[in-house]
Parts: structure tokens; sequence; C-alpha cells
């Protein structure tokens, strides 16, 4: 890993239709960010110059065809296609989900190949980027297949954390997904991540239970008493302070969450409700466990505003200054694991 000036910052432009190009636009015209890092946007000029004129944005673009091109300091545009596009701002269309994938596939390839140094996407439509090549739930998803490591869901701000068991499962289907493996597996993504992408130094984890009142001694479900149970239980003493299971439903209200470091749900919707009621527009979707750094906002296309000049860049902005804070503290890490007494010597 280089050193973490000039971070280059590639960005995936999400879907063409939703307020992907809106936001990006509103958190660059901040010439500021450019005294961090070094943007490129995988889209095409032609677009990007459509949501510069729709938008009545002064920002300026420098259009590259390929890498070697970048320009250190600049708003840089990396054309993924040159064929002209139908922007129709609030529409579902699978043929703009083409476009989304074009973007996200060429990013994560430079991204592989360290032509970029952190990745942010701009939101997706998962309905219209099916199709044969392409059988992904979502950016997860896919990043866990083209990159190493084990990929886990963490949504995070400046003071709460929340990671996933499981992310895009149906509800019926979550149970049937909830080994100790599992378990074992996510627990040690987030504690890993904490230390490395978050310089907690004795990460305190709280897990929710998977059942209401976390089965009421099995009146309603067992698995939190046969699985749930006993596998934390495995993983304290193997010193880790991991705590639970908590009942789901006054965890959050009770400001319990307060008391740790990151908290586990079960489920998708157990966790991301409280998350977003609290934090929603400075909440940050982070890859955890994945070699390199991804982050997104904690939204959608939000194809109901889309096109009309309302759409905030918070989030999306949290997401830039995320991957960037991130990234630099994976190279303390690196250096500080690498040499022990350095860290001795503070």
């Amino acid at each position: 890993m280089k050193k973490a000036e000039n971070i280059i910052l590639g960005i995936s432009i999400g879907d063409l239709n939703g307020i992907g190009g809106e936001i990006v636009l509103r958190t660059f015209e901040d010439a500021r960010i450019l005294d961090f890092c070094t943007p490129v946007i995988f889209a095409s000029a032609k677009a990007m110059n459509f949501f510069k004129t729709h938008f009545n944005s002064a920002i300026h673009f420098h259009n590259i065809n390929n890498i070697s091109q970048l320009a250190l300091g600049k708003i840089n545009v990396l054309n993924c296609w040159n064929t002209p596009v139908k922007i129709e701002f609030g529409k579902e269309d699978p043929k703009i989900g083409e476009y989304a994938i074009k973007s996200l596939e060429s990013a994560t390839n430079a991204l592989k190949k360290n032509e970029i140094d952190v990745l942010v996407t701009a939101p997706i439509n998962k309905h219209n980027i099916q199709s044969e090549d392409f059988k992904f739930p979502g950016h997860t998803d896919y990043l866990a297949q083209e990159l190493e490591g084990e990929s886990l869901m963490f949504m995070v701000t400046e003071s709460l954390r929340v990671g996933l068991l499981t992310d895009h499962v149906p509800v019926k289907d979550i149970v049937e997904h909830i080994s100790e493996d599992l378990i074992v597996k996510k627990i040690n993504t987030v504690y890993d991540s904490l230390k490395r992408d978050f310089k907690v130094g004795k990460p305190k984890i709280a897990v929710l239970g998977i059942n209401p009142h976390t089965g009421d001694n099995g009146v309603i479900g067992s698995e939190d008493d046969n699985v749930l149970r006993p596998t934390l239980k495995k993983i304290r003493e193997d010193g880790k302070l991991v705590f639970g299971p908590y009942a789901a439903d006054s965890f959050f209200g009770s400001s319990n969450y307060k008391n740790f470091d990151a908290i586990i749900a079960t489920y998708h919707d157990q966790g991301l409700i409280p998350f977003k009621t609290l934090s929603f527009g400075q909440g940050v979707n982070f890859t955890a466990g994945l070699n390199k750094v991804r982050t997104s906002p904690d939204h959608g296309t939000a194809y109901e505003i889309a096109g009309k000049g309302e759409a905030d860049p918070s989030s999306f902005k949290e997401a830039v200054f995320t991957a960037m804070h991130i990234y630099k503290n994976r190279i303390d890490y690196e250096e500080l694991t690498a040499n022990p007494l350095k860290k001795a010597n503070k």
C-alpha cells in the first residue's frame, strides 16, 4: 500500500436516471476536497456534461480515456463508453442498468489493479442491473466475488456502527443461513475491521437476537438458545469482548448501543431500520473485510426526486471522507503491525 497522500478515489456513477449524478456534482463542487484526493468518475464525458448542464453546475471535468491520463488535483472523468445515453430522470430502464454495470466493472477492475486506491459507489437499481452476465443482488455481493477477503455490510457513522450476519436474504430464509460458522466469521470480520479500519484497540461488540425477546427461553424460537448463545460463549472464551444476544426491540431505544464499538444485527432490517432512523443522511455503507476499501451512501436511487435539484449529497460526501479515512488507517495499521516498537515508543 502506498502513502496516504494523493489518494486516487474512484467513483462508479450508479443509475444515471437516479440522483447519483447530482450528488457526485454537489460533492465535488466544493474544491477543497481536491486537497485530500483526486477523484476519477467512471462514466462518460457526455453523461457528466449532461448533469453539469441540467443542474447548472460550474464544475470542471478533466476527460480521460485511460487511467494513465489522470491529472492529479482535478476531477477526472474516465470514459467507460462513448455512445450517447438517453437519461430520463426517475425512470427504471434496463439499458441504464447496463451502463451502471459498465461503470462498476470498470471501476472495480481499476481497484484490483491498484490504479485507484479506494472506491465509492453511487446508488444502483438492484432490479435493472440483472442480466445473464450480472446476477448479484447488489454491490456488496459483486465485490465479495471480485475482491479478496470476507465481505460484510457495515453501516457506519462517527458514533454508530452496525454490521449484519445476513444482508440481502429473504426474511423466510434468514434462520437457515445462520450457523456457528457464519456467526464466528462475521464477528471476526467486524472485530478485525474495528482494529484495522477504525483504530479501536479492544473492540466491544454487541449481538442482537434472532427471535423476538431472544426466543423467551424457547417460547418464540430456539435458535438463540441453541445456536447464538453457545457460539458467543465460545468467542468470549477466545478473548473477544462480545456480548448478547440482546432483544432487538429495546436495544436502540434504551441507548444501550452507545456502550459498544459495533452492533451486529442478525438480518438486514433489524439493523438498518434503527441505523437509518438514527443517522439517515450521515451514514455510510462500508464493505468491511475486503482487501480494498469500498464505501457508498446510505440511500438508494431516489427516483422520486431525481433531476429536481433536491438531492442531499451529505451521505455521499461522508462516504468519500470515510473511504479516505479508512485507507489512511489501514496504512497506519500495517506500519504498526510491521514495526510494533513504533507503537510502544509513541
